[in-house]
């Protein structure tokens, strides 16, 4: 009887000191700890063993939450955000160079199926910079064969396009729909070879998303298929649109897939077929086959001298299930002097969040800004 009563009475104790936290713990965290309920602690009373054991349980078990909150909450401050295993077991991508930041992040997803890409010509800044975001699904290899294959083809006809500019009558934005629709058309082949040569029955082609922009000194031309986004802050600290993504529900894509004999329906988000959810890709056979799916990008080019911008955004939409455009744009304006110009800070930032996918942003600061910034870099340098 006394070794049960020694035993009950240092199990109060434990409940007794995590009442006592019970506050602090709820306002720091949001969490809110059940007190176990248990019987009168008198000596006189004598309790079964089953209920001895089960008040020892549950006042382990409270205890040892409240120290992971407190642990937690130590390291979150030390890794800004970012919960201890998350930060272990969350790989990274950085880039930097002049006036470009891109920082990637795996983040809770088996696989990376992120890319991005970056050509700027040192030598003749008369050539426009290309700035690429490809965010995969279903595998890597339509975003890889993208990333290899478009910003480099769109380089070379650019150089091309500006050696014959005055006799050409082509523009930026024709340039970059031909190539967009060409190596989505080539992918497809070229996929669909491979299964060919196996031997193999055509099967399911993964695709991405293709976010690009091509930056001259004074005009951006932004092009986009899917659902990545592109966001530029102009000289006021205003929000522009650069892009808009591409998804079933859109009045306008539920026709053109209505039109195409398609459909779509909700299973977690709407879907193309209940498969895709995005109506617009590059890659994605045999949708793309049955043209419920489509490669043309929607192209829009802004006069830089009219904005005057301060910085873009353009990201995989990791980041914009977390922002709204205008959140992001306020969040990275306040950290432009941050060795990454606010990219890591706001991935990290949609991370802690709770966004279940891959993220990736890139910050692409102009020659001139407004307030926000203090003196951004030449484009293209």
């Amino acid at each position: 009887m006394l070794r049960l009563w020694q035993t009950e009475r240092g199990d109060r104790n434990y409940i007794d000191t995590i009442t006592r936290r019970r506050n602090w713990v709820s306002e720091t965290t949001g969490d809110f700890i059940i007190r176990p309920k248990i019987a009168s602690m008198s000596p006189f009373k004598c309790l079964s063993n089953l209920q001895v054991k089960t008040i020892v349980k549950s006042s382990r078990d409270a205890v040892k939450m409240v120290k992971g909150k407190v642990a937690e909450m130590m390291m979150n401050d030390r890794l800004g955000g970012l919960s201890v295993l998350d930060a272990e077991f969350s790989k990274t991508w950085e880039f930097k160079n002049n006036n470009v930041a891109v920082y990637s992040i795996q983040g809770r997803r088996d696989h990376m199926e992120d890319r991005f890409e970056v050509l700027t010509d040192i030598t003749n800044k008369s050539h426009p910079s290309i700035f690429g975001i490809f965010d995969g699904h279903g595998g890597e290899a339509a975003a890889d064969y993208v990333k290899a294959h478009l910003p480099e083809a769109l380089r070379q006809q650019l150089q091309a396009f500006e050696r014959e500019r005055k006799e050409s009558s082509q523009s930026y934005a024709s340039i970059l729909e031909q190539r967009i629709m060409a190596v989505d058309r080539d992918m497809l082949d070229k996929l669909s070879a491979n299964h060919d040569e196996a031997g193999q029955e055509p099967g399911m082609i993964g695709g991405t998303t293709c976010l690009v922009a091509l930056l001259s000194d004074r005009e951006l031309t932004v092009a986009n298929v899917g659902d990545s986004r592109g966001v530029l802050c102009d000289k006021d600290g205003n929000a522009v649109a650069l892009s808009h993504d591409h998804k079933p529900y859109q009045l306008k894509e539920r026709k053109r897939i209505k039109r195409a004999g398609g459909f779509i329906s909700f299973n977690g988000s709407w879907r193309v077929q209940g498969i895709l959810a995005m109506s617009r890709s590059l890659g994605d056979y045999p949708l793309k086959n049955l043209n419920v799916v489509i490669p043309d990008p929607d192209i829009v080019t802004f006069d830089l001298d009219k904005l005057q911008p301060e910085f873009m955004i353009l990201a995989s939409d990791g980041l914009w299930d977390a922002f709204s455009n205008e959140e992001a744009v306020r969040f990275v304006r306040e950290r432009l002097d941050e060795p990454h110009y606010g990219a890591k800070s706001i991935v990290l930032q949609s991370f802690y969040r709770g966004c279940p996918d891959n993220i990736t942003v890139m910050v692409v600061r102009f020659k001139s800004g407004g307030g926000g910034g203090k003196g951004g870099a030449k484009s293209g340098e």
